[in-house]
């Protein structure tokens, strides 16, 4: 009797599938219910299911969503000595670089590290780095992560750099954010419910995302940080160090202490925000009344 029952619900599943299959749901809403669905009768996992919502969600997200703000960009520059480079290179980590000329809107060209690696021990004092470069692909802020994702294989490319509206450098790019973006869900899932929240409390401190925008902050703190250097409060921190901080290093802003609790070698993630005098609390804006 209960094969019975079961036998209309497993056709109904057969059915919506081949419906997909053919050009069927017409809209992601109803392919996303076949695929929960799916999931629920165990024909795909949860890490399987995760994955396939953030390839679906790609073509949703704007490479401004997703890029390393300006801020916090690691750049060389192009006069700067193969010592330097080489002391910049192994403090960050990191494997490609913007190279500049007069500013940070003037990229010249992209320096993979393995490129520089043959000039380590070169002592030549006509060392040209740019000599070295690669060509920069610039992209505007508004392109679709699946096209940027289409385009960084078909070019062979790992990082790119985004341009504003009227030509400046916004932020950059790797293949690496884009695919985290499409299968760092897997691991993030849990946190969906915090990533809207800039600022919270921990007893007496705050939790600042490293990408609360300046403004947002002074609003909530009744402070007046400038952001004339950086949009954001980690690229504030950032901006005051000269540098990318590392775990567990401060830096005071005015009456406000910040400690750096998260960070990679790419960017800050997570501050703890205190007042620089240990006796005062911050007190938050009083939230409007209804």
């Amino acid at each position: 009797m209960n094969d019975e029952r079961s036998e209309p619900s497993h056709k109904s599943w057969l059915a919506r599938l081949s419906l997909a299959l053919v050009g069927e749901p017409k809209d992601r809403d109803a392919l996303m219910t076949i695929l929960r669905d799916a999931q629920q009768r165990e024909l795909l996992d949860t890490d399987t299911l995760s994955m396939m919502e953030g390839v679906m969600k790609a073509p949703e997200l704007q490479v401004r969503d997703v890029m390393l703000p300006r801020a916090q960009m690691v750049v060389l520059e192009h006069d700067w000595s193969l010592e330097r480079l080489i002391a910049a290179v192994v403090e960050s980590g990191h494997s490609r670089f913007p190279v500049i000329g007069d500013s940070k809107d003037n990229v010249i060209g992209i320096l993979i590290v393995k490129d520089l690696l043959a000039h380590a021990f070169d002592r030549r004092e006509d060392f040209d780095l740019r000599a070295l470069l690669r060509p920069a692909k610039f992209i505007p802020e508004s392109k679709r992560l699946n096209v940027l994702l289409k385009e960084f294989r078909s070019n062979r490319l790992h990082m790119a750099i985004v341009v504003d509206e009227y030509g400046g450098v916004a932020g950059l790019i790797t293949i690496e954010d884009v695919l985290e973006e499409i299968v760092g869900e897997i691991d993030d899932e849990h946190d969906a419910a915090d990533d809207s929240v800039f600022i919270r409390p921990q007893g007496e401190a705050f939790i600042i995302r490293a990408l609360t925008p300046v403004e947002e902050f002074n609003r909530h703190f009744h402070a007046e940080l400038s952001d004339e250097r950086a949009d954001t409060i980690g690229g504030l921190v950032m901006m005051e160090l000269g540098r990318l901080p590392k775990g567990g290093e401060t830096v005071d802003l005015n009456r406000f202490r910040f400690q750096v609790l998260r960070a990679d070698n790419r960017r800050i993630h997570l501050l703890e925000m205190t007042l620089g005098d240990p006796q005062e609390t911050p007190r938050p804006a009083a939230e409007p009344e209804d």
